[in-house]
């Protein structure tokens, strides 16, 4: 217990891409500009995106709205599946050694995700996990999974830090979050809970090697 962020820790709160899942984000905006989307990056980025997007976060948009409303702002005539496509190219791979990891620290801590995500990424991630280890959802690794689009309400909005911690009775000051967005840092700071910003150079690997090793 060497390092001070993991002093009195009980629970560990996990964000999903770009902790777990690698992400290519470039990826996506390519896709669509090959699609004919070219001002795609005004609207969607790692760190800011449109309110268009955070309503689809949020479960408030169907599937369908979600495929007219890009061939709307893109003013493309592209099929539903060659959106899907597009919208799915940042997801990459889950690293095996950071799924060995959970199963680590689940020996240790009560383990949660939260994700800003979207149904047609859930599709998607889960079975490229499968596809990885053979499991069917992420809930095989943590006390329990918590989605924006099923909880209508996203990061960095403080209502769905609040929701876990007190969905499982967490105090905050024993409850450490990992995210790779600053903004959701930020928000998770202000409600006393330890925060880690993970980044490329400080990643799942780097920040739990003295903690399973």
């Amino acid at each position: 217990m060497s390092n001070p962020h993991f002093s009195g820790v009980r629970h560990i709160i996990f964000d999903l891409g770009g902790v777990l899942l690698n992400l290519n984000y470039l990826a996506t905006e390519a896709a669509f500009i090959a699609l004919g989307a070219t001002e795609i990056k005004q609207h969607f980025s790692q760190l800011e995106q449109s309110d268009f997007f955070n309503l689809w976060e949020k479960g408030a948009l169907t599937k369908q709205q979600f495929f007219d409303g890009i061939r709307a702002f893109a003013n493309i005539e592209a099929s539903d599946t060659e959106i899907a496509h597009a919208w799915n190219a940042m997801l990459l791979d889950f690293p095996l050694r950071r799924l060995q990891l959970l199963q680590q620290l689940q020996l240790h801590f009560d383990l949660f995700l939260l994700s800003n995500t979207n149904e047609i990424h859930l599709e998607a991630f889960n079975q490229i996990l499968k596809e990885t280890v053979g499991v069917p959802s992420l809930a095989h690794f943590f006390d329990k999974v918590y989605y924006s689009h099923q909880m209508g309400m996203r990061k960095p909005d403080a209502e769905i830090f609040l929701k876990v911690l007190n969905d499982n009775g967490l105090t905050p000051e024993k409850t450490l979050f990992l995210d790779d967005n600053p903004h959701n840092i930020a928000a998770a700071n202000r409600l006393g809970i330890k925060t880690l910003l993970v980044t490329n150079s400080f990643g799942m690997e780097q920040i739990f090697r003295q903690k399973t090793g």
